[in-house]
């Protein structure tokens, strides 16, 4: 009963969804939390741009969406590259009929290594991907946002707690995650007052993704010819069993989230439900870190 009160609650408020007729563009959205960020922002009424390196994965995440009678458009392309933001920024815009609503900044992914031992190549693509990537999207896609037509304007940046905490072993990703935090506190401070700009950083904790499965499980990332390999050794998740510890004991729910929950956090905060949030960091991690 609860549920049905308020979904009839949310349609007499927002009959036509959350994020009727905004555009957004998620990044990395092939697949994990991105992909259930499209498809929450589209049951909205968002129109969605699906960006992801792998085009198979973008495209499908598109269609699921059209089929659903959503809006969506696949961009694929490596956001490492220039001319790849630039061409998602256009195909947006064009999508949107000349209008960019929100952003969210989510692509990425961990190459680990302890300090000694990392290359000058794991830290520069960390920098690289979760720093200088959302910078230069945001910087392009500048002339969307320093509007003043009386519509909505919001950027939601992804961190984690490696960046707001640190983490042994993720040095390079800790640091770029860290800087995401500065980077979305200097755009609510300078695009805030004049445009109305919303800008937030989304920390997850421990979310069932391809970054937290089993690393045996081979998904990878290809960087410049090299496979950079995904998640967590398994026996470094059978010593933590065997040790006799309670699992997940330092989060306070003793259990990871899921991608959904994840992507609702994203949805909430980029909401009209949070229209008078900005330049904050939202922890979403079961009560990790408290």
């Amino acid at each position: 009963m609860l549920e049905r009160i308020q979904q009839l609650a949310r349609q007499l408020n927002y009959p036509k969804g959350l994020l009727d007729c905004q555009v957004v563009i998620i990044t990395g959205s092939g697949q994990g939390i991105g992909a259930e960020c499209a498809r929450l922002f589209a049951n909205e009424g968002a129109k969605v741009v699906v960006s992801d390196i792998d085009a198979a994965k973008a495209e499908d995440v598109a269609a699921k969406i059209r089929a659903n009678g959503g809006e969506a458009l696949a961009v694929a392309g490596d956001l490492l590259r220039d001319e790849c933001i630039k061409e998602l920024v256009k195909k947006a815009a064009e999508f949107g009929n000349g209008k960019i609503h929100i952003i969210v900044n989510n692509a990425g992914f961990t190459w680990d290594g302890v300090i000694h031992k990392m290359t000058d190549k794991q830290w520069d693509t960390m920098l690289a991907m979760h720093g200088t990537v959302p910078f230069k999207l945001v910087r392009e896609a500048a002339p969307y946002f320093r509007v003043k037509d009386g519509e909505p304007r919001n950027i939601v940046n992804i961190s984690s707690t490696s960046g707001l905490h640190g983490n042994a072993g993720q040095l390079n990703y800790a640091m770029a995650k860290a800087g995401v935090v500065g980077l979305t506190k200097t755009i609510a401070k300078e695009w805030g007052p004049a445009f109305g700009v919303r800008a937030n950083t989304v920390a997850f904790g421990h979310i069932e993704t391809r970054l937290t499965a089993n690393k045996e499980a081979g998904a990878f990332v290809e960087v410049d010819g090299h496979k950079v390999p995904l998640g967590i050794p398994e026996k470094q998740k059978k010593a933590a069993a065997a040790s006799g510890a309670v699992p997940y004991a330092d989060i306070p729910l003793r259990r990871p989230g899921t991608a959904t929950e994840a992507a609702s956090a994203v949805l909430a905060v980029a909401s009209p439900l949070s229209s008078y949030i900005s330049g904050q960091t939202i922890s979403v991690t079961g009560g990790r870190n408290m």
